[in-house]
């Protein structure tokens, strides 16, 4: 059997209870078996007295929740709906919004349905995930932002009113009877274009060694340890001269636009990594459920006032 549902049908079967969700929780979190979280021993109980399943440390004594440390410590939402909502986001083909997930998964609240999407958000960036390697277009982009109250808009050209400003670079596999085949893709936010910014970006995300096409603005120049190739746009359109990050970027715009009617400053980091995630796993949506299980219970737990106080950087 597979480490992941490959339909609805199949989920349903596989998680049709919590009880089940749990089991799966603790076969991903100890696959060699349980060891403590305190102490490092590996005997331990079951404890059926309690309501999630819960282990008891033979050496020190300490009860540890199968939730206890992952993105779902101390929720007193059901396992079950965890599950639903991670297998929604990661398979739906344009992803779920917070309100629908509400709607969907019965939740009594928004707020809980948005502190639900916005936790599993933060379990879309693997610890230590590998850079960018190889061909790498890079570039930066503006997306209109939404206020509380006001629809998507924003100044035109460089201008940076009204704007989120996003740097972007996507691996190039290969040109295939005249069509780019992407590989994976980075995108962050930034404050401005200098070149103390987007050298930052490209060392933070492209693996040293490889080669960043870019469409020659001054601030990319010099960047360390990679092999810069500028493409001066001058009066051609940017998407002839880096025709995969723009192609990136549209997608982007037309998610953001399309699930959240504009994306609103404050939070814009936690949406950019989920459409990284997606974008990366676009073509094994299904196992991504499986991915972002396995990061949740890797990461620390986020409070709603660490994700609010956080806000762009959560």
């Amino acid at each position: 059997m597979a480490d992941f549902p490959r339909s609805l049908l199949d989920f349903q079967r596989r998680f049709p209870d919590d009880a089940a969700c749990a089991e799966y929780l603790a076969s991903a979190r100890w696959p060699d078996g349980f060891r403590c979280m305190a102490c490092g021993n590996a005997k331990s109980w079951r404890l059926a007295c309690r309501a999630r399943l819960t282990f008891g440390c033979a050496a020190c004594g300490k009860e540890i929740s199968v939730t206890a440390g992952t993105i779902m410590h101390r929720s007193h939402l059901p396992l079950s709906i965890w599950f639903w909502a991670a297998y929604l986001m990661a398979t739906h083909s344009n992803g779920m919004s917070a309100l629908q997930l509400q709607s969907e998964l019965g939740i009594g609240s928004y707020k809980t349905a948005w502190l639900l999407a916005m936790k599993l958000r933060r379990a879309m960036v693997a610890p230590g995930r590998s850079p960018l390697a190889g061909l790498v277009e890079v570039d930066e982009t503006t997306i209109p932002f939404r206020t509380k109250d006001d629809p998507p808009a924003g100044g035109q050209g460089r201008s940076h009113a009204g704007k989120l400003l996003v740097a972007g670079a996507v691996e190039i596999k290969s040109r295939k009877k005249g069509k780019l085949a992407l590989g994976r893709v980075r995108l962050a936010t930034i404050t401005n274009y200098r070149a103390e910014t987007l050298r930052a970006f490209m060392k933070d995300n492209i693996a040293p060694g490889s080669l960043a096409k870019t469409d020659g603005l001054a601030s990319y120049l010099g960047a360390p340890d990679v092999t810069h190739e500028p493409h001066v746009v001058g009066p051609m359109a940017a998407h002839i001269v880096l025709p995969a990050i723009h192609r990136v970027f549209s997608n982007l715009k037309t998610w953001a636009l399309g699930v959240f009617h504009g994306l609103r400053r404050k939070h814009l980091k936690a949406y950019l990594d989920e459409f990284t995630f997606r974008f990366n796993r676009r073509k094994s949506r299904h196992a991504a459920f499986a991915t972002l299980l396995g990061i949740a219970t890797a990461i620390k737990p986020a409070t709603y006032k660490m994700l609010i106080a956080l806000g762009s950087t959560a």
